[in-house]
């Protein structure tokens, strides 16, 4: 396939929200939020903006790959929301990192770096693009309804990125869609017109919990063993999958009905939390600062979210 990843990047805000902080603010406690998510902690923006963490997460990346701006070819951010509708998340961060290159957002929800890396594929095997940088960013706290005990407890704030260049490490993947606006959604808040009719959409991050734990599962099992096939590989020949951090009772089902070990599935969200697109490329940089994977291994990535929407690959790092 086309691209093989060169560099990473991670930031997150520095204030750490724990489990028996939130109990102060919304009727929880520890030992439920733990038993039901596997969350401990998790990175919550005080005055931080998301472009800043982009840029932060955009620079290590570069530094990594042993490159500047300069040399990309493309941008794309995965985000639900930059600091503004417009300009794009994406063209603040190519200003702040001195590139001159095409710069452009995508919204996937908590699929989005899943996207994002399947649109440099394109990009990269068509040759209009030899090197780009993936940002996925979000600030999920942003959006949460702090009554609401059963989700504002999961998500956290950050940044990952990585740079791609051409190569054959990405050996399969896949993306798809199902519109859906009952299971999870996220509303908006628009200026009133003297002309239009004003559309009443709560704004604040709701979502059907036991629907969206039955898709998460169903869809990880699907995506996994697909580009699985599509790449000739086995689960004894992978490393670790990478599953989007959303809930540990997700992704431990779903290990275990595909065959992978407690030692191939990389596990982040006690201090993360549900970063949403960021959660990958997040744990993707810490493995590989920590040498839990290196040069060579093979890692399946897989994601699911919002849209609805889901994404999965098999690449060599």
């Amino acid at each position: 396939m086309s691209f093989q990843i060169i560099g990473t990047g991670r930031a997150h805000p520095e204030f750490v929200l724990d489990n028996e902080m939130l109990s102060k603010v919304v009727d929880t406690n520890d030992e439920w939020i733990v038993t039901r998510t596997g969350i401990n902690t998790r990175y919550v923006s005080t005055d931080e903006t998301i472009t800043e963490l982009s840029v932060k997460a955009a620079k290590k990346a570069l530094v990594k790959a042993s490159l500047t701006g300069k040399d990309l070819d493309l941008i794309l951010c995965s985000t639900m929301k930059g600091d503004y509708a417009c300009p794009s998340l994406a063209c603040l961060v190519q200003r702040d990192i001195g590139a001159d290159c095409p710069a452009v957002d995508l919204n996937a929800a908590c699929s989005g770096f899943m996207y994002a890396l399947d649109q440099a594929d394109a990009y990269i095997s068509s040759g209009k693009a030899e090197t780009i940088l993936i940002i996925a960013a979000e600030m999920m706290t942003r959006h949460l309804d702090w009554t609401d005990r059963a989700t504002c407890v999961l998500f956290g704030d950050g940044a990952g990125a990585v740079v791609v260049r051409k190569g054959d490490g990405l050996k399969s993947i896949i993306i798809t869609a199902k519109g859906d606006d009952q299971l999870l959604v996220i509303g908006n808040t628009f200026c009133k017109s003297p002309y239009g009719r004003q559309i009443d959409i709560d704004p604040e991050f709701r979502m059907k919990g036991g629907e969206v734990y039955k898709f998460a599962v169903t869809s990880v099992l699907r995506d996994v063993k697909e580009v699985m096939k599509t790449a000739g590989v086995k689960t004894k020949d992978i490393k670790m999958m990478i599953p989007h951090q959303a809930n540990l009772r997700v992704f431990q089902a779903a290990k275990e009905k595909l065959g992978f070990t407690d030692e191939q599935l990389a596990v982040g969200i006690d201090h993360y939390g549900n970063t949403s697109s960021a959660s990958i490329p997040l744990m993707l940089d810490e493995l590989i600062e920590a040498g839990k994977i290196k040069q060579g291994d093979l890692i399946v990535l897989t994601a699911f979210g919002g849209g609805l929407t889901t994404g999965a690959c098999v690449m060599k790092v």
